[in-house]
């Protein structure tokens, strides 16, 4: 007769957490020690046969151990994280770690004679063993510890899903909670000041989740293709961390956001939520109105009432001094000059939008320009792509109410100064008698006001959208 091991000795576990591997070592080798060990060798008359297997949609081998079907350690290690200790195998995947007794007793080990444990949960069942030598898993066992589906042959991972959304109040930070089924890879993008905590290859139902938190007083889960988006506002003077929590039956995605919460955003990234604008009327004499500080003016509005930063480098009472327009430029994270065209004696006419293509001043700008990458650099220094995005913008706004042409210029300071997306906005010719007359008509002035307003505004608010800082965080135990 064999041994029996009584169930006494497993009654004093904790039931709660998992053991630490050399205490369950003690209870679970002990049961495989009794009877006739095989080293590992394949026993007369064994019954092994080689088959085929899905595993979570890949083909791969497997085998048949007297009626049971294994993989071996190598097949699963693009799955699971597997580790030997001793005469325990530990595997972690899926948001579960399994504890389970190597028996080097092939027959033994494909019937419920092991005890085996799943999370928290100790049960009979078909346990590991050695085959040549080498590592094999049961698949049934597995399955059940992974939530996962399976029948001979084919292997199902459970579909990745976010299962509920709740949050807690902190007095300096508050905390937003994901519960999910399993493991996620996890990015978070700061677009602005909008938080997105992207969840790779999740399923999640959108809806807008309210809280009584004070610094996340919502979040809104969208879904976005593959993968499951919950973003909010990040306060102003806030930072945030975004963690994972493995734990039984699934994973927990932990953001954390307050003053409370140190801030390792880099401070260039402030300016994709406060950028600067600089609108720069230049003052023309002998046109009757002053349709370039009109425009600049109702511009500015309109751009104020959305809630952007804007300055302007002259009023009626007076204008800025060249040294504190070039200071105002070179701050700028978009500069808009505003001009009308005179040249004695000519006759041109029409509506301009220019960009600089000369060199700037700046040893930093060119070599940014030229193709140096720094980094976060496309905050410190624009480069020519976004004054064409800019240009390209305006004068889609203004098609369909004003022909408007294109040109290049390459002396003038301010524009060369200016380290961002940077135009000269010339909005008609002081010597063209139908220039004179569009410029006098209330009309032409608020159609340039609401283009110049909406193409500044569509401009930032995609760089702020590409400029998005990035991180990701894979959680312990899982295949990227």
């Amino acid at each position: 007769m064999r041994p029996q091991v009584t169930q006494a000795a497993f009654a004093r576990w904790p039931q709660l957490a998992l053991l630490s591997v050399a205490l369950v070592g003690i209870g679970l080798a002990g049961a495989q020690i009794a009877g006739t060990q095989v080293s590992g060798a394949q026993v007369p008359g064994a019954q092994i046969t080689f088959g085929k297997l899905n595993l979570a949609g890949k083909q791969v081998q497997s085998i048949n151990l007297y009626g049971a079907e294994y993989a071996s350690e190598t097949t699963l290690g693009d799955l699971l994280t597997i580790k030997r200790q001793g005469a325990i195998v530990r595997v972690e995947g899926l948001g579960h770690v399994l504890l389970l007794p190597i028996d080097e007793d092939q027959v033994r080990s494909t019937t419920d004679f092991n005890t085996v444990q799943l999370d928290a949960q100790r049960l009979k069942a078909r346990t590991a063993t050695l085959v040549n030598g080498n590592l094999y898993l049961p698949l049934d066992t597995l399955a059940r510890g992974l939530g996962a589906s399976y029948q001979t042959g084919q292997f199902t991972l459970a579909t990745r899903t976010l299962q509920t959304v709740s949050s807690r109040t902190g007095k300096d930070s508050d905390r937003l909670v994901l519960d999910l089924n399993r493991e996620v890879t996890v990015k978070d993008e700061l677009r602005g000041t909008v938080l997105r905590v992207i969840l790779k290859g999740t399923l999640a139902k959108p809806q807008r989740y309210t809280t009584r938190a004070a610094f996340i007083p919502y979040a809104e889960v969208t879904q976005e293709g593959s993968d499951a988006i919950v973003s909010f506002t990040l306060p102003q003077n806030s930072g945030y961390r975004v963690y994972p929590v493995v734990r039984a039956g699934g994973t927990r995605i932990v953001v954390d956001v307050g003053p409370g919460i140190p801030s390792d955003i880099p401070a260039l990234m402030e300016r994709l939520a406060k950028p600067l604008i600089v609108l720069d009327p230049f003052k023309v004499q002998g046109t009757g109105r002053d349709v370039t500080l009109e425009v600049a003016r109702q511009a500015a509005e309109l751009l104020t009432k959305a809630g952007w930063q804007v300055k302007l480098t002259r009023e009626q009472s007076g204008e800025l001094s060249i040294s504190d327009r070039l200071s105002l430029a070179r701050q700028s994270d978009v500069y808009l000059a505003l001009d009308i065209g005179r040249f004695p004696g000519t006759t041109r006419g029409g509506v301009t939008v220019y960009e600089n293509t000369g060199s700037s001043p700046s040893l930093l700008v060119n070599t940014v320009r030229n193709g140096k990458v720094l980094p976060y650099g496309s905050l410190v220094v624009g480069d020519v792509g976004g004054t064409r995005r800019l240009s390209e913008l305006l004068r889609g706004e203004l098609k369909g109410s004003v022909t408007t042409g294109q040109d290049s210029i390459a002396k003038m300071l301010t524009l060369s100064e200016t380290a961002q997306a940077a135009l000269l906005l010339e909005l008609g010719w002081a010597g063209n008698a139908q220039d004179r007359a569009n410029l006098a008509m209330q009309g032409r002035v608020q159609a340039f006001s609401v283009a110049v307003a909406r193409s500044i505004a569509t401009y930032l608010t995609a760089r702020a959208n590409n400029s998005s800082q990035v991180a990701s965080t894979v959680i312990t135990g899982a295949k990227p």
